[in-house]
């Protein structure tokens, strides 16, 4: 009977550790690592009141990078140069359209966008001030 009690603490003990380990949110150095070179940040927000059952899928340059829900948004980097940025809507049971814009990025600036709904279209809307160079 003893041998059974120590194997079950053991266990639990492990599962324990298993378990606290799992709850790590953020990986090492993931905060700290600098831009890629010849990088421009993009930014893309979803407005508050964009629809709790609705999700925006944000693409670049045809290629999806992301389905966000409610409270989430976008943070990445994007090579200098021209590149189509896209929003649609998930799910889209009413036709609305995705909204289209064309970037000429530049090195070591911030873009940085608000999507929503307006008029049954998806918008990306620019936010003013946002074009800083990155430290």
């Amino acid at each position: 009977m003893k041998t059974y009690n120590s194997i079950i603490y053991i266990l639990s003990l492990a599962c324990a550790g298993l378990i606290l380990t799992g709850c790590e949110t953020t990986q090492s150095g993931a905060a700290s690592a600098p831009p890629p070179p010849n990088s421009a940040r993009l930014l893309v927000n979803r407005i508050a009141n964009f629809g709790s059952d609705l999700s925006l899928v944000l693409s670049v340059d045809g290629k999806d990078v992301g389905s966000f829900t409610e409270g989430r948004s976008y943070s990445g980097y994007l090579s200098a140069g021209q590149h189509v940025i896209a929003a649609r809507v998930d799910p889209n049971p009413g036709g609305t359209r995705a909204a289209r814009k064309t970037l000429n990025v530049k090195a070591g600036q911030t873009y940085s966008f608000t999507a929503g709904l307006s008029g049954g279209n998806m918008t990306l809307v620019r936010n003013q001030g946002q074009t800083v160079p990155l430290y």
